[in-house]
This record gives C-alpha cells, structure tokens and sequence, in this order.
C-alpha cells in the first residue's frame, strides 16, 4: 500500500503530461481522489493504540548503495501518517478549486500538481537522509514551474527566481548539515544519524545549517521576505500548494531531523535564538497583516504568524524535556495546528481569489457588500476564519491553546506575547472580511454578482465541515502522532 501511495501520482503525473488533453483536468482529480481513497484505507488499518518505540507500520526497504551507506526506506509512522493524510486530502481540492478556470498547458498545470504530490509524500515517509533531501529537492522544481508560468501579473518570474534561490541555498546548507552528521555515524539511515557522536560545538554547527533549510521554508523572520510576494504573484493553487503543504515539510523536518540530532545545541543558546526568533515572528507577521490591504498579502503574513507559534511550541517543549521538565505538548499542538492550519490557509486562499473573480481586485477598499448577494460564500467564509481565529469548537483552537501553554510553561513572557496571535489575528482577519463582506460596496457591480458556483460550494463546504468536524474531535489527530512525538521527545534525553 505505500509503494502504491508513492508511485500513483508519479504515473497520474506521466499520463497527464502525455496526454494533452482538455480533459487533463479530469484525469489528474481522478487520479488525486484515488489516492485519498488509498489513504483512508491505510488509516482504516493504522493501530492508533500508543507504543513505546513509535513502531512502523507500513515500511519499504530495499538496498540502494553500500558506498555511500544510503537505503532506499520509506515508512509511516504516526506524524507520518497525519501529513500523508493532509497531503492527500488537499489535493483533490486544490486540483478541483481551479476547475472553473482556463489555463494555458493544462496538461502541463495538473501533471505539475501530481508531481509536487509525489514529492511531498517522499519527503513525509523517507527515512534516510539522503533519500529525505532529494525528495525535499523534488518538490521545488514543480512548484517554481507552477509559480513561474502560470502566476499573476509580470513581477511573477522575478519573485519567484527569488523564492527558488532562498529555497535552493538552503537546501545546500541543509545537505551539507546532513553530511556532517553522516561521517559521524554508521549511514545515512535516520537512527544511525540519531546516534552520530558529535560534541556541542558540532551540534550547534549542525543546528544553523539545516535549521537555516527550515527557517526559509516555514519561513521564519528574517528568512521570510520571499513569502508574501511568492504566495501573492503565485496562482491561487499554488499558494496553496505553498501555504497548505509545502511549509509543512519544515515543521515535519524539525522534529523528525533537527530535534534528535542536535539536542545540546538546543539546549544551549541555539535553541534560545531559536524560540525567540519564531516568537517575534508571531507578533512581526500580526502586525504587518493589520496594515495590509491586499487579501493574498493579508492572509501570507498571517501564516507568518500562525507558523511562528508552532515552532516556538515545538522548541518550548524541547527545551522543557532537556531541562528535565519532560514534555512534548508543544509537539502534538504543532501537529494539531499543522492539520488545522493546512485547512484553514488553503480554505482562506480560495476565498481570496473568489474574491478576486468578483470584485476583479485583490485589494479590500474596493470590495463591499457582498455578503447580502453571496450568503453561502459568507455563510463558508466565517466559518473559515473562525478557525484560523482559534474560535473554541474549531480546528485552530485545541493547537492554538496547547502551543500557548507550551512557550506559557517555558517562559511567561513570551507565552503572554504568543497570546497576543489570537487578538491580532482577530484584527487583521475581521477587518477583511468586515470590508469585503459588509462593506458599502457598488450596487451596480454587486447586482451582477452571484453565489458560489457548484465547483466553488464543493471546495468551501467540504473545507467548513473539516474545520467544524476537527474542532469538535480533535483526539484522534492527538492519539495518531502520540507515540512518534513522544519516542522523539524522549531521544533528546
């Protein structure tokens, strides 16, 4: 079932770019839904009972090469399997919320879509290093195509070489990092790096060359200025690709690569500038949201801020179990937040450019009074923002909470200054949606408007469900990613 999982967007991929067809649309959603099908059957299977050792439970292992001590070893694990299972779940949607659109090279667009799926899935089930960087490597290729050919206005070439750059030198540091590691164990294999034998001094070196890697992708002030311009010249599907997915790479790298290894680093001063740049970030990216005007730069800024909170849980609580407070609340409400965070910004996003399509501009000044056309757009849309919000009852809130109390138990003042991601959000979030919703709006352009479009209320609807489903159930993604966080909690000690 996991070489199936892998290779089926990889031959979706091939079919789609071999067959020019106008119907490639309709093969790549095909192809998309029949691995979320796959995926729930192996959750349907997966044993969500807790273990000591964090046991596989689906696992590919094949020789690759003795030379360089690298093994072709994929499996899935509990963190793996949720990221697998947002991965699969986004997809169909982000390949269906471009339905109503006409695309140039549309065999090219979908096949390109199926192919960063591939990657992604590579990326959340590889366990070896090596193999872990060159599916990191992968995804950026069909990403910077989608970004590059088919995103809005001229600027798009150039802020997106810019994102490509960022991404490709850190990756080059990440590799480096990696290799470092490697002559210190007996492969790359990810327990054999688990075990390398390196000293402070060489874990903080390892520590800022793959957490540079990270930093970019997540991103995290000051590696972030290529986000908003990127999420806002890219097509709509590829802000979500970038913003639902693609980050979340970073967040899975964090604990499943940086944490383990370099654990007297981030014990020392390492892991203090860490927390304390992902702490800035929170408020950095609020604040410059609230002055924002265009919806996509509105909603990029927010995931600045959203993100930051997750990775300063996860270095709280790691810094917590190294001072002998053991702990890895921080973990599960990164995972949880991860989930909820894929959903809501991919949901925000496809607001944003329904937005776009009715009011033929992405700025809130010139939009208003949509709601008494649109109730079912308004109706999804709050919904949708309530959960980026971290309204009780959605699936923002337990991660929201559970991340606040970690940086809280760290340190009080920066869980006072993480709290403030929930009235920022509040600012900035509910004045878009005030503006573009109620605002005073032209009667003679909102007199042509309609309602959601089937398409549109498929996308929407699934995405307010989720939102509402997750919020009021949120054990189950707790008890799936248990026994992983806390097998790569207690390594540190």
């Amino acid at each position: 079932m996991l070489l199936a999982l892998l290779l089926l967007p990889l031959v979706g991929s091939g079919l789609v770019f071999a067959f020019k067809s106008k119907t490639s649309k309709v093969i790549a959603l095909i192809f998309s839904v029949l691995q979320l099908v796959l995926t729930i059957c192996m959750l349907a299977n997966f044993n969500f009972a807790p273990t000591v050792d964090a046991t596989l439970q689906y696992e590919i292992s094949w020789p690759w090469s003795d030379y360089i001590k690298s093994t072709i070893h994929f499996g899935i694990d509990g963190m793996s399997m949720l990221l697998v299972l947002l991965t699969n779940l986004l997809t169909p949607f982000i390949i269906l919320s471009s339905f109503n659109e006409q695309k140039p090279y549309n065999n090219n667009f979908y096949a390109l879509i199926l192919m960063m799926q591939f990657g992604l899935l590579g990326v959340f089930t590889a366990l070896d290093g090596l193999l872990f960087y060159i599916f990191w490597e992968v995804t950026l290729i069909p990403i910077w195509f989608i970004a590059g050919l088919w995103g809005q206005d001229d600027k798009k070439f150039k802020f997106t070489t810019k994102f490509f750059v960022y991404t490709f030198v850190g990756s080059l540091f990440m590799l480096l990092g990696l290799i470092y590691v490697y002559t210190h164990s007996a492969s790359f294999a990810l327990t054999d790096l688990y075990n390398a034998q390196l000293n402070v001094v060489e874990q903080n070196f390892v520590f800022w060359f793959i957490f540079f890697a990270f930093a970019v992708k997540l991103p995290v002030f000051p590696f972030h200025t290529w986000q908003a311009d990127t999420y806002t010249y890219s097509p709509t599907q590829g802000s979500m690709l970038l913003s639902g997915i693609m980050l979340k790479m970073a967040v899975y790298g964090l604990l499943r690569y940086l944490l383990p290894i370099t654990p007297l680093a981030i014990a020392g001063t390492s892991g203090g500038i860490a927390i304390s740049l992902a702490v800035f970030s929170i408020v950095y990216g609020a604040l410059i949201a609230i002055i924002q005007n265009d919806t996509k730069r509105i909603i990029a800024f927010s995931s600045l801020s959203h993100v930051g909170l997750i990775v300063a849980g996860i270095f709280a609580s790691a810094m917590l179990s190294l001072n002998g407070q053991f702990t890895f609340e921080g973990g599960q409400g990164a995972m949880v937040q991860t989930l909820a965070h894929g959903i809501n910004v991919v949901g925000l996003f496809y607001c944003a450019d329904i937005l776009y399509k009715r009011f033929k501009t992405r700025d809130i000044r010139q939009m208003g009074g949509l709601a008494k056309v649109a109730p079912k757009f308004a109706t999804f849309f709050m919904i949708i923002l309530l959960g980026s919000l971290g309204v009780p009852l959605t699936n923002g809130f337990i991660g929201e909470f559970i991340l606040i109390k970690s940086v809280f138990d760290y340190d009080v003042i920066l869980g006072v200054i993480s709290g403030l991601t929930v009235i920022l959000a509040a600012a900035y979030l509910l004045r878009m949606y005030g503006k573009a919703m109620f605002g005073k709006g032209n009667p003679e352009v909102l007199s042509s408007m309609k309602d959601l479009s089937t398409v549109e209320f498929v996308v929407l609807g699934t995405f307010a469900v989720l939102v509402l489903v997750f919020g009021v159930y949120p054990q189950c993604i707790l008890d799936m990613v248990d026994s992983s966080l806390k097998f790569i909690y207690t390594a540190l000690v």
